[in-house]
């Protein structure tokens, strides 16, 4: 039997409605596998932890997840209770940061059974991945402001690039692309303007992709990306962008998938000296938070991300075969998609399938 444990952190909002369904899924693919067992430990840290505790999570935080074998997150941040930047640099950042969870790594694939919002694409035209680098860009949170309140107050937020940090992103995208049998891998830049760090990025990318000639590369500015990305999204296939344009790009690639709730993300450490995190990347949404109908989707596609990740790869395969199966009869789905059911009428629905199929 093999075992894992797997720190669970509800955050914010819908995070605990979403994060329970995930939950019972993979309890439903453990049972049908019957070969391994994960335990699972729940932190409160939140908003709510915040508000009672004047910070998002312990001091110990890290040093307590590092004896984990993941991270699985429901949501970050609750604005009108906490502001965005203190939640978000509070929690999800630091964990990023300290564990160097440098690929961010998102699917963007129009499901079985859905409509997107763009006329006459299907589920073949959109089937990409998202490889987002994730420590340092536009994120990397150098800077400051000084003469606060005056008429002369100055805010500086300095975006960093590092060789390595370029390098390693670029190469894992490369990597992911051989391994998945993908052709092509694009790089989204914006060096027509950013004379310094995107043509660093640029170069790189050039010296990188000479590595693997068995692959196609191409380059793209960051706005062209966005019309190409609903005008022609069976163009792309792995792409790789830094932060601040990944973290943009990944919120239209799950417009077009046709919803948030279907976004699912990895935060990962490639080389495994720290736990990986794994997240629906829909927020905390305040505004359905309580309503028991938001979509759990995401939550369990990012669940099976993680149990592929920790090496229980037959198990990862049912919770997405559930999901296919979900999206392509229809009959249970939530508002955002076309339906009418609630979040626990999906899961439930999700572990039925999943214990059908095995």
């Amino acid at each position: 039997m093999r075992n894992y444990s797997i720190a669970v952190i509800p955050g914010d909002g819908i995070g605990k409605d979403v994060l329970d369904v995930g939950l019972a899924t993979m309890r439903g693919a453990q049972e049908v596998c019957g070969d391994f067992k994960i335990e699972f430990q729940t932190f409160p840290w939140s908003c709510g932890y915040y508000l009672e505790h004047g910070q998002m999570m312990p001091d110990n935080a890290t040093q307590t997840l590092r004896q984990f074998d993941a991270i699985y997150l429901g949501a970050c941040g609750f604005p009108s209770l906490v502001p965005d930047h203190i939640s978000l640099w509070g929690l999800l950042l630091p964990i990023r940061k300290e564990f160097d969870l440098y690929v961010n790594q998102r699917p963007a694939r129009l499901l079985p059974g859905l409509t997107g919002p763009l006329r006459d694409k299907t589920t073949n035209d959109i089937n990409f991945v998202c490889l987002r680098e994730n420590t340092e860009g536009g994120y990397s949170g150098v800077g400051g402001r000084v003469h606060r309140t005056t008429d002369h107050e100055v805010a500086v937020e300095s975006m960093i690039f590092t060789r390595r940090g370029v390098e390693r992103i670029i190469r894992y995208a490369f990597e992911l692309a051989r391994h998945e049998g993908r052709k092509r891998v694009t790089s989204v830049t914006k060096s027509n303007a950013m004379g310094h760090s995107m043509v660093f990025w640029d170069e790189v990318f050039e010296i990188v992709a000479a590595e693997y000639a068995d692959i196609q590369s191409d380059k793209i500015h960051v706005d062209a990306m966005t019309a190409r990305m609903v005008r022609f999204p069976e163009q792309l296939d792995v792409v790789v962008a830094e932060n601040l344009f990944g973290d943009i790009l990944t919120d239209l690639a799950a417009a077009i998938q046709g919803s948030m709730g279907l976004a699912a993300s990895a935060n990962i450490n490639p080389e495994r000296t720290a736990p990986s995190l794994f997240e629906p990347v829909h927020g905390s949404a305040p505004d359905i938070a309580g309503k028991g109908i938001a979509n759990p989707i995401a939550s369990v596609w990012a669940a099976s991300m993680m149990l592929d990740f920790i090496g229980e790869r037959d198990a990862g395969k049912l919770l997405m075969r559930g999901i296919e199966r979900l999206t392509g009869e229809g009959r249970v789905l939530t508002t955002d998609i076309g339906g009418t059911a609630k979040t626990h009428e999906v899961g439930d629905e999700l572990v039925r399938l999943i214990k059908s199929a095995g």
